[in-house]
């Protein structure tokens, strides 16, 4: 996290190479900070955001992830870009909501190679079912959720309210056609995630 920081911190410096053109651009940084809603502090904390989902990006593999960006504001992230690997795409979500002050993962990632586009139909229309039913229950917050289906395997991410709210968005997860498997990687609010933690149900 450390390396990222200072890239990022160096690249601020970049754009300008005489004292006056840092001074400059440091005191231009700031206000423009200060003028967010979230203000230096709120700003801070989206750039520790990006540099240590980045960090876990970087740790799990370079490569992989070397196609997506990321905008954060106000602790709502923004994935965009591309990967090969259905499953790939999963984890840059899934590694994004592990990081402290996450609010929102809205993942707009393509991936280059599928298994066709029979299974690329069924899958979109899987996760925009679920994301319907549970946009219109009022016993759940469905902005706190990313919805993932790959093969039939529906992925949650993202903070339930509570264990009840939970539950209803397993159960509807459940209950959509051609879902053969739930894995909740959702966490409790004020809760740490545990990566090594998960909770699966497979269709009989």
């Amino acid at each position: 996290m450390t390396r990222i920081l200072v890239i990022l911190i160096s690249l601020s410096f970049l754009a300008s190479c005489s004292p006056v053109g840092m001074a400059t651009g440091a005191g231009a940084a700031v206000g423009v900070a200060a003028a967010r809603e979230g203000g230096i502090s709120g700003t801070a904390s989206d750039i520790r955001i990006k540099a240590v989902i980045s960090e876990k990006w970087f740790q799990y593999d370079l490569e992989t992830f070397a196609k997506l960006n990321l905008m954060v504001e106000q602790g709502r992230v923004l994935i965009t870009g591309v990967v090969q690997d259905p499953e790939d795409r999963v984890e840059a979500v899934r590694l994004a909501w592990q990081v402290n002050g996450v609010k929102q993962v809205m993942n707009e990632i393509r991936v280059a190679d599928g298994e066709g586009l029979p299974g690329y139909i069924r899958d979109t229309w899987i996760s925009a079912r679920l994301r319907t039913e549970l946009t219109f229950n009022r016993d759940v917050q469905s902005i706190n959720y990313s919805i993932e289906t790959v093969q039939g395997t529906v992925y949650l991410m993202g903070i339930a309210q509570n264990r009840e709210e939970l539950d209803i968005v397993l159960e509807t997860a459940r209950q959509i056609p051609d879902v053969r498997q739930v894995i909740s990687y959702v966490k409790m609010a004020g809760e740490q995630p545990d990566p090594a933690q998960e909770q699966g149900w497979m269709q009989p």
